[in-house]
């Protein structure tokens, strides 16, 4: 036999989709986080060190140098 009346869901349960709708939402912010910091560490030109001009590979002279 079929209940007339509409099932209720219980607060037990609609607070434990509460929890994880706000774990999901926490992890996704801690991504875009990590995301953004590696996007803002790689563009930094500072990483890389330019090149000496009087620099040159042992036993190579330039014109100018002779």
């Amino acid at each position: 036999m079929a209940s007339t009346g509409k099932r209720k869901t219980t607060m037990a349960k609609l607070n434990r989709e509460r929890r994880l709708l706000e774990r999901r939402l926490e992890k996704k912010a801690k991504k875009d986080a990590r995301k953004r910091a590696a996007a803002h560490d790689s563009a930094q030109p500072g990483d890389m060190v330019p090149p000496d001009d009087h620099s040159h590979p042992a036993g190579e002279q330039t014109a100018r140098e002779v």
